[in-house]
């Protein structure tokens, strides 16, 4: 997995390609952190992520409970059709700020 960080001010976007699953996890949730220490306000760009794991889905998880926690706001945008299925099969579409 590859993630590109662009800086938009206060809003931190992240481009996220490939896939996020347990050989990946622990690597972008290393990342996320240093992201949300960073920024207010995170856009995850998911036009090219492939696939998400459970593993993923629990880094996603932490992310969002973190950026909520701190008072800040987390949103997905260009979620490809077999990530969505993912998210929406799992209750995660409704957790998640998907724009």
């Amino acid at each position: 997995m590859e993630i590109k960080l662009i800086n938009h001010g206060d809003n931190g976007e992240l481009l996220l390609i490939g896939r996020l699953d347990s050989v990946t996890a622990d690597e972008a949730e290393a990342v996320f952190g240093q992201v949300m220490d960073r920024f207010t306000s995170i856009t995850l760009n998911m036009e090219s992520l492939e696939y998400v794991s459970s593993a993923g889905l629990r880094v996603l998880k932490r992310m969002h409970m973190a950026m909520n926690k701190k008072g800040g706001k987390l949103e997905l945008v260009k979620v490809r059709p077999m990530v969505m299925e993912v998210f929406e099969m799992t209750g995660f579409a409704s957790l998640l700020r998907i724009v």
